[in-house]
């Protein structure tokens, strides 16, 4: 199953936005497909600084959907103790999931100006979607829409993005261009061997495997629209 962690964050002194609107419609969204048993979404909303490393180490998730205020360059607005709005800087999200590389396969930043977040944290996690300008709560809201609904019918992230555009772009609402995304082929997580003679097993099958590689580079693209639903054995 996989877990879809979805962090909310609407603190009291920015605009009030339709946060609550936009998980009902991914559930909504999840309810509606034939494959509802293989994804779990996990909501988490006034989100404060020091929640977010709980949240990613607990739950685990392999998509990360963040949904508030962006502010550029300057970070994400996230609450502190007191629902005041503390920003989370640019740099300081590529360093968390740096930490979280080998779980997390996606992350969806819808709140606007994210993406220089979105750049910066695609070093670390393989895809990543960000707003290249401010958006509205509707735009916001199709895009999510049309992006999980292509999630769980099974489709690519790339196929999910060009979906939530298109939903946009459905309702003419014209921010279908703001969503961007940064996408390359799925890295495998790198697991110790548990022996001495697993360890020599592993080292021949990684040799097959560079060689197999070398005559392959190629032809690989830098971009690969790696499916949701191809799990990996095993979770890290």
């Amino acid at each position: 199953m996989k877990k879809i962690l979805i962090l909310g964050a609407n603190p009291k002194n920015t605009t009030s936005l339709r946060l609550d609107e936009e998980v009902r419609e991914i559930k909504n969204a999840l309810q509606l497909s034939p494959n509802r048993d293989d994804f779990q979404i996990i909501t988490e909303s006034a989100v404060r600084v020091d929640d977010l490393i709980p949240f990613l180490s607990n739950h685990q998730p392999r998509i990360v959907h963040f949904c508030g205020h962006g502010m550029g360059t300057d970070g994400l607005a996230f609450e502190d103790n007191s629902g005041q709005m503390q920003l989370v800087s640019t740099q300081a999200l590529a360093k968390l999931f740096n930490s979280f590389e080998q779980q997390v396969e996606c992350v969806l930043l819808n709140a606007c100006y994210s993406e220089s977040q979105a750049t910066e944290i695609h070093q670390h996690i393989d895809c990543v979607i960000g707003m290249n300008k401010a958006i509205g709560d509707k735009a916001a809201i199709q895009f999510s829409v049309g992006f999980y609904t292509a999630l769980f019918s099974g489709m690519s992230y790339k196929d999910c993005f060009d979906m939530g555009c298109t939903s946009i772009d459905l309702q003419r609402i014209p921010e279908y261009s703001t969503p961007v995304i940064k996408i390359r082929q799925r890295r495998e997580p790198i697991n110790p061997p548990t022996s001495d003679k697993e360890s020599d097993g592993k080292q021949i099958n990684q040799t097959n495997q560079n060689q197999t590689n070398t005559a392959n580079e190629n032809t690989v693209s830098g971009d690969f629209n790696f499916s949701p639903k191809q799990e990996e054995t095993n979770d890290t």
